[in-house]
C-alpha cells in the first residue's frame, strides 16, 4: 500500500518514476540450498579420461544456508544450459551451514567428505560461459546462476563465487 501511495503522489507532482528490471540470474529463489561457487574450470589441461584425467578438479558447491533445518539432497537437481544432468539419488544431509562439492570423475558419495560424484568423467560446465540451475525435488528452481569466464573470473583462477 504504501508503494502505490508514493506512486500517486510521485505522479501527482508530475515525477516520472522508473522501474528498473532485475536480472534473472539476480532472482532469489525461496530456497535453504544456494549454489556458493563453482571450479567451471579445472586446472591444468582438460582431460575427462577416467584414470588420468582432471574432472575430479571441477565441482559445484551446494550451501544449505538455513541457520536451522537440515536439508536432505536426495532428488535435488543440477542441470547446465544444454541440459546435461545430475540427480542426488541417495539421502545426503546438509546441517544448516554445511555444504557439498558435486565433482566429476567416479568415486563414492560420502557425508563424511561433503563430496559427491557425477559418475561421469566428462566435464560438464563449459569453459567460456555457462549457466547452472539448482531445482528442488519438486521441480521447483532453488537456485541459478549464469556466468562467462571474461566477466566473473576476474582472478583468471576457473573459480566463480555466488553466495558467501
Amino acid at each position: 500500500m504504501r508503494i502505490r501511495s508514493m506512486l500517486a503522489a510521485a505522479a501527482t507532482a508530475g515525477t516520472i518514476a522508473v522501474v528498473a528490471a532485475v536480472p534473472a540470474q539476480a532472482t532469489e529463489y525461496s530456497s535453504a540450498l544456494k549454489i556458493k561457487g563453482v571450479q567451471y574450470d579445472a586446472p591444468g589441461r582438460d582431460s575427462n579420461n577416467c584414470t588420468t584425467g582432471n574432472t575430479k578438479s571441477e565441482y559445484l558447491t551446494i550451501k544449505n544456508y538455513s541457520r536451522t533445518t537440515t536439508v536432505n539432497l536426495k532428488g535435488y537437481v543440477v542441470k547446465d544450459a544444454t541440459g546435461n544432468m545430475y540427480r542426488f539419488s541417495a539421502n545426503h544431509y546438509l546441517q544448516p551451514g554445511d555444504y557439498v562439492s558435486l565433482r566429476g570423475g567416479r568415486g563414492t558419495e560420502s557425508d563424511a567428505k561433503n563430496v559427491a560424484y557425477r559418475q561421469s568423467c566428462n566435464f560438464i560446465w563449459n569453459n567460456d560461459k555457462d549457466t547452472i540451475y539448482l531445482y528442488k525435488p519438486s521441480g521447483a528452481r532453488a537456485d541459478v546462476h549464469s556466468y562467462t569466464k571474461s566477466r566473473d573470473d576476474r582472478d583468471g583462477n576457473g573459480y566463480i563465487t555466488y553466495h558467501g
